[in-house]
């Protein structure tokens, strides 16, 4: 191994990796700046702020994103397969977390969303060894994966519900209430379904408010809708993911996946039980 082969796998340890005092030591010195450039961005939007001031929180994002850059660098050089890395999440929000601040020079508001860079926090989870919000992570996400498709009907559901109360309340109410097409008809009927009231449009018909009152009562019963297949899904994949199943009448927890009676007194297994 060549002497620039070891420096790199040197710093590859230290960057990607969390298992040695430098490495961990690494990790924490970034969030800090990583919270720090976001607090830094935050106050320089504050209105009011003296000339000083708005100079030296431009000092500090540059500085930080300076910094951030030249880190992206060292990772894109050490990295074992750097295009694999570029193409990452991280590896995407490292990239967006410097350029905003580059894009300023151009579009000065765009200096703001150097806010993406908070996205760069999620590696304390590697930082801290968070395994178990890790897996919890990945129950949610097989849960969500899951429900995909009962999700697709339920919002196709709830589109055809705006699209055909947004057309009828455009033709009670009309442009002299507001409803000056449909789609604006449709904003009303999303706004009023999700029981969000804005407030900005509504009816003045007794027939507009029937129908508003029927949609509002509806929007109640709608929004249980996703809980519950989520919630449906949730348990499932707790049973496929964890493979865990506590009997409710002897307590023994080791059961498959797919176990629906105990294997050690016989009883049905009612569900998943948190251990």
């Amino acid at each position: 191994m060549t002497e620039r082969e070891a420096r790199r796998l040197h710093w590859r340890r230290i960057i990607f990796e969390h298992d040695t005092r430098e490495g961990r030591l690494y990790d924490l010195v970034l969030i800090v700046m990583i919270l720090a450039s976001v607090v830094a961005v935050v106050v320089d939007s504050l209105p009011g702020l003296s000339p000083r001031a708005e100079m030296v929180m431009r000092a500090l994002e540059w500085g930080f994103t300076l910094a951030f850059t030249a880190e992206y660098a060292a990772r894109l050089w050490c990295a074992e397969q750097p295009a694999r890395y570029a193409r990452s999440f991280f590896g995407i929000v490292d990239l967006l977390a410097v350029v905003p601040t580059y894009l300023s020079l151009v579009f000065p508001a765009g200096r703001f969303l150097a806010l993406i860079r908070v996205l760069r926090v999620l590696r304390i989870f590697r930082v801290l060894k968070l395994t178990t919000y890790v897996q919890e992570a990945g129950v949610l996400m097989s849960a969500l994966r899951a429900s995909r498709q009962k999700i697709t009907v339920f919002l196709f559901t709830v589109l055809t519900v705006v699209t055909v109360v947004g057309s009828l309340m455009f033709l009670i109410e009309g442009p002299e209430a507001g409803f000056t097409s449909i789609p604006v008809s449709m904003y009303w009927a999303i706004v009023t379904l999700t029981t969000v009231g804005y407030g900005d449009i509504a009816p003045m018909s007794v027939a507009g408010r029937f129908l508003a009152s029927a949609l509002m009562v509806l929007g109640y019963a709608i929004i249980a809708v996703p809980t519950g297949i989520v919630t449906l899904e949730l348990q499932r994949a707790n049973r496929q993911v964890l493979g865990v199943a506590r009997c409710g009448a002897c307590g023994l927890a080791a059961h498959d996946a797919d176990a629906r009676h105990c294997k050690r007194c016989g009883a049905k297994l009612d569900g998943v039980q948190e251990l």
